[in-house]
């Protein structure tokens, strides 16, 4: 089993509008002690259990100064993104979709990691069925959430030692600003924030948090892919490389 909710500290980034802002109100239905919202842009809440976090995930020094305002810590959920259309042959887009969505949960996991090993927490990292399936108008932020599933699943095998579970969000369509333009059936942010809780307190390694996503669950953790994940998995020592 996972972790459950009540009476725990969780961290949201990307917590003003979208998915982000429905994991706040979510966690906050389940009764967490303390829930961080990050955002880039400042932030009001009429609880007094939300603590806003000026967190631009990919400015070192925002990332300090919240480490630094953090006082525990139990889930850590890196939710914060953005999604351009494109077509490759601009490398700034790739680089922007990079920045934000690989290095971002790359840089706030290790920032925070002394708080989740001391915790015995959770990191949660939302990549998106896109980083199994690209889809080719988007194709830039396809390969950055296949990049940060990479990420998810190097970081499950090497954190399992200090007690930290590390999870992946594989979210479908989902009615937000990022995927306005896209005219196909999308989940609610609140159902889909539902699901990610759901999944962190079963224990998941991966998390399908709406219907379509869901639909793919079985046969993904009984695939070839899950299969090869865990065998090498396996293979890392139980004593760190000495060099």
């Amino acid at each position: 089993m996972g972790a459950t909710i009540g009476n725990k500290s969780v961290l949201v980034t990307g917590a003003n509008r979208g998915i982000g802002q429905a994991l706040v109100e979510e966690a906050l239905r389940r009764g967490a002690k303390r829930v961080y919202a990050g955002t880039r842009q400042p932030l009001t809440h009429r609880d007094a259990r939300v603590t806003p976090l000026t967190l631009d995930v990919t400015s070192m020094w925002q990332i300090q100064e919240a480490v630094e305002r953090v006082e525990s810590l139990d889930i850590l959920i890196n939710n914060a993104g953005i999604a351009l259309f494109d077509d490759l042959s601009d490398r700034s887009v790739l680089d922007r979709h990079l920045a934000v969505n690989f290095f971002g949960p790359y840089l706030i996991a290790q920032a925070f990691l002394p708080l989740l090993t001391q915790s015995r927490g959770a990191i949660v990292n939302n990549v998106s069925l896109m980083a199994i399936a690209p889809v080719p108008l988007t194709p830039a932020y396809s390969i950055s959430k296949a990049a940060a599933l990479s990420l998810t699943q190097s970081l499950r095998a090497l954190l399992a030692g200090k007690g930290v579970t590390v999870h992946a969000v594989l979210t479908g369509p989902t009615d937000t600003d990022m995927t306005r333009n896209f005219e196909i059936p999308k989940a609610s942010p609140e159902s889909v924030a539902r699901g990610i809780f759901d999944g962190i307190e079963a224990g998941d390694d991966d998390i399908f948090p709406d219907s379509l996503s869901m639909s793919l669950a079985e046969s993904w953790r009984d695939g070839t892919a899950k299969l090869l994940e865990r065998q090498n998995a396996a293979l890392l020592p139980a004593e760190p490389f000495v060099v």
